[in-house]
């Protein structure tokens, strides 16, 4: 079978079943193994004054792990490889981690902080409903990208090995990929690596929500929005998403306790925002899934 029509049958196991709680409650899921790996050599090479190079090192050994694994796997066949890419793909989680906020806000504000918590690294503890709002939705843009159009887009170029080589490295940023005092070296590699990894699918990703939305007539306007953000990548499909809903999304938001005052992103949109707007947000997800299932589908037919 191809890579297309593996990723096809995996793309709609994913949305169908999602994650099986009842395995994971049983055994580690991949991600938590990566993640430890990752762990375990941040441990074992952060202790030096050269700890640019001993990233380089670390990144270098995750990558050749997670090509070697993923090549070893791919050779147990079609079927191993759709179970594993969708695993590894998040539509279906995402889109319940998204809907709780949106369920909880309806209940109480304090319900819904502590469902926004759960998907975002800032301060919730004094957010009204529009923030509590806008990072549900920011959230929900982004890991659209890294999640799910990301991961695909590495299954079609290169198989199960192109899927685990994007994850290992995306989760060695998520992990150590900070500008702090322990990770300002040692992570430079992996956060660079996950810049170049992304920055085809980020834009696919914006694409995939602006053509359908209607909004790629605004291109220049998403554009002038993602390059005000700090990543050179996350800032395209929450661009998109702030057109397609028409909300102003990003802007002042606290981390660690600290106000930080963001540039606003769609600043024409609604700035007073709730349930609805992230109900809107969850139906854009499902609409780029969509397209990126069409697309894969006709690889799969001209393969």
């Amino acid at each position: 079978m191809s890579h297309a029509a593996i990723l096809l049958l995996a793309l709609l196991l994913d949305a169908a079943l999602g994650e099986p709680k009842w395995l994971w409650n049983k055994l580690p899921h991949p991600a938590i193994l990566m993640g430890r790996a990752v762990a375990a050599l941040e441990r074992g090479l952060n202790r030096s004054q050269n700890s640019i190079a001993a990233g380089v090192l670390a990144l270098a050994v995750l990558v050749s792990a997670a090509y070697g694994i993923g090549a070893l796997l791919a050779g147990l066949g079609p079927l191993v490889q759709i179970i594993l890419a969708a695993i590894l793909l998040a539509q279906r989680s995402l889109v319940q981690h998204v809907r709780a906020v949106a369920d909880g806000l309806r209940v109480s504000l304090d319900e819904g902080r502590n469902a926004v918590a759960m998907i975002v690294s800032r301060d919730t503890r004094h957010m009204d409903p529009s923030a509590i709002a806008r990072s549900a939705i920011e959230s929900a843009a982004e890991n659209l990208s890294d999640g799910v159009i990301a991961p695909a887009f590495w299954f079609l170029i290169a198989g199960l090995p192109g899927l685990m080589v994007y994850k290992i490295v995306n989760t060695a940023d998520s992990m150590i990929g900070y500008r702090t005092p322990r990770y300002e070296a040692f992570g430079k590699a992996a956060a660079r690596a996950d810049d170049l990894l992304n920055w085809i699918p980020a834009r696919l990703t914006c694409a995939l929500i602006a053509v359908p939305s209607g909004v790629a007539s605004h291109w220049f306007s998403i554009a002038a929005d993602a390059a005000q953000h700090r990543s050179p990548n996350a800032g395209w499909p929450e661009a998109a998403m702030a057109r397609a809903i028409s909300v102003a999304l990003a802007g002042p938001r606290a981390y660690d306790g600290v106000m930080q005052q963001f540039p606003w992103v769609g600043g024409d949109g609604k700035r007073q925002i709730g349930p609805p707007e992230i109900d809107a947000a969850l139906r854009k997800l499902w609409l780029a899934w969509s397209m990126m299932l069409a697309l894969t589908t006709a690889l799969a037919l001209v393969g």
